[in-house]
């Protein structure tokens, strides 16, 4: 199937061009996981929500792993230098409409798994099989000079939440609610940071 005929994406209908692709990709399978792509970031979200997390931290929860799909943007999304790994191709085409924070959780997903792989003793053992074997893809867990650069993220709390959330919500025949149940929530986190943007 077509990818909409979308020329270009503004703060009106980013939401809905993100529901879209939920609605037609959301089966694709998961990287040897157990559940599917829409299955994983609705139960990461849905974690993010039951933890009380503000509409930032749910937004990036459900929004993590959008990189996947970055070959649904238009053209023009993807034309600032980013590369083909999804976590630096989903902060990119996030990054005009959503917050830093937004952006940051999904830019460092990964390495946040490498990071707590580093430094949680018992971070390793709660992986499952496909993460373990991407780890090792991703570079392994860091060394201490990657450690103390990685601490400095402004955002490392929430970075880190995002990525716990994301090792949790791989639960085969979960029951979560739907896309449309958190677009609302993404219009509020679009809708906030374009009037900040514009200095409204």
């Amino acid at each position: 199937m077509s990818k909409p005929d979308f020329t270009r994406l503004t703060a009106d209908n980013i939401v809905a061009f993100i529901g879209d692709i939920f609605e037609r990709r959301g089966a694709d399978s998961y990287l040897g996981e157990q559940v599917t792509m829409s299955e994983h970031m609705l139960q990461g979200a849905r974690l993010a929500e039951e933890s009380n997390a503000g509409d930032a931290l749910v937004a990036a929860a459900l929004l993590h792993d959008i990189g996947h799909y970055t070959n649904e943007f238009p053209d023009d999304a993807l034309a600032r230098g980013i590369n083909n790994h999804h976590d630096e191709a989903g902060a990119a085409v996030l990054a005009t409409f959503f917050p830093k924070m937004v952006t940051d959780c999904v830019r460092y997903h990964v390495d946040a798994k490498r990071y707590l792989c580093a430094t949680d003793p018992d971070y390793f053992g709660r992986l499952s099989p496909a993460s373990v074997h991407t780890l090792n893809l991703q570079g392994g867990p860091m060394n201490d000079a990657e450690v103390a650069a990685f601490r400095n993220n402004r955002y490392l709390d929430a970075i880190v939440r995002v990525r716990i959330w994301d090792d949790e919500g791989k639960v085969p025949g979960k029951r979560t609610p739907p896309f449309a149940h958190f677009a609302p929530m993404l219009q509020r986190v679009v809708d906030a940071h374009t009037r900040r943007e514009c200095g409204q």
